[in-house]
């Protein structure tokens, strides 16, 4: 069994964490740290628990971590980068699912994020967790940068047209929408829910911090830079997340047979018919990206719609898919649910 440490485990991403972990085959929860909660049995804050996960939370300076096989950061942005080093020389295989560790360039990390890099020399070494992409590099990684839920949903609607250089790469658009889960569980004005219920707006029009990101992946595919667009948007639902991307085709592809290739044996990216519009319920709960791909009017312009869970395929489920190669399981042990209708 693989012996488990959990920093931060108190957010919607960490308690997302353990309940995939508490039904994994292969693995086992040693440690659950929270600074907070110290002291407190997990299962006493959440409920949902009892009787799957039976031990209180520590302090994260708890050097049990050190003795842990994989170690997995939920903490905000700026957390990881201070303690990763060190578990990682002690054996441990790292997650991180915060974006301490995604950005190879350091100075664009810094812009974006507002602080200092302590850690610039992990961030060569990490290895960006999108399986779909780098799954021959993953197993060997002692380090994982888990992937941001609005680059997974909008990197694996892109990558088909983006890899084979049939889209003008100057001129990409990504219209995101996300409930309000994504923004974490603190009490900030715009999500409370006589804010944000009944309610729709963009936000971060200007620069969203998973903008770089996703420019990052879509970069490394198109083997150059690429002009994008992304407006995120919050919706008035607690999960998921519905990317709208547009392109304009350069050549002619059947586009429906180009995606469907590409993810030919992906456990968790599922082409959808031609004509078919994708919902966020059909991958509530799951680690699924579902996708369709449109040629509106039969014009030469493309739009992808891709539909993920924002804790599961954007946080948790991908952490666990990771974990999973690092330590030679199938890949999609213990992410085989359903997805929750209604």
């Amino acid at each position: 069994m693989i012996k488990v440490g959990v920093v931060g485990g108190t957010g919607y991403t960490g308690v997302e964490l353990l309940r995939l972990l508490a039904q994994h085959p292969g693995a086992v929860l040693e440690v659950i740290t929270s600074r907070k909660e110290t002291g407190m049995a997990v299962a006493d804050l959440f409920p949902s628990l009892r009787g799957r996960v039976d031990i209180a939370f520590t302090d994260p300076d708890n050097p049990a971590l050190r003795r842990c096989d994989a170690v997995f950061f939920a903490t905000p942005n700026g957390v990881a980068m201070h303690q990763a080093q060190e578990l990682v020389e002690a054996g441990v295989r790292v997650v991180d699912l915060s974006a301490d560790f995604r950005i190879r360039h350091i100075p664009t990390w810094e812009r974006w994020y507002g602080m200092r890099h302590a850690c610039p020399a992990l961030v060569e070494e990490a290895v960006y967790g999108l399986p779909e992409v780098h799954r021959e590099r993953i197993p060997a990684a002692r380090l994982i940068a888990n992937p941001g839920c609005y680059p997974t949903a909008v990197q694996l609607g892109f990558l088909p047209l983006v890899e084979k250089g049939i889209v003008d790469l100057d001129h990409l658009i990504a219209d995101a929408k996300s409930g309000v889960s994504g923004a974490g569980r603190k009490a900030e004005l715009h999500i409370l829910f006589s804010e944000a219920a009944d309610n729709f707006q963009a936000y971060g029009v200007p620069g969203h911090r998973h903008l770089p990101e996703i420019a990052q992946g879509l970069n490394q595919a198109a083997r150059r830079e690429v002009g994008l667009t992304f407006v995120p948007h919050l919706t008035p639902m607690i999960r998921g997340i519905h990317a709208t991307l547009y392109g304009r085709l350069t050549q002619d592809a059947d586009l429906q047979k180009l995606f469907e290739e590409r993810y030919a044996g992906e456990p968790f990216v599922d082409v959808l018919p031609p004509g078919s519009h994708p919902d966020t319920r059909s991958v509530r709960g799951a680690n699924h990206c579902r996708i369709a791909v449109h040629r509106p009017q039969g014009g030469d312009t493309v739009v992808v719609l891709s539909v993920i869970d924002n804790l599961v395929k954007g946080a948790a489920g991908q952490a666990l898919q990771n974990m999973n190669l690092l330590f030679g399981l199938p890949e999609d042990a213990g992410l085989g649910h359903i997805p929750v209708v209604p």
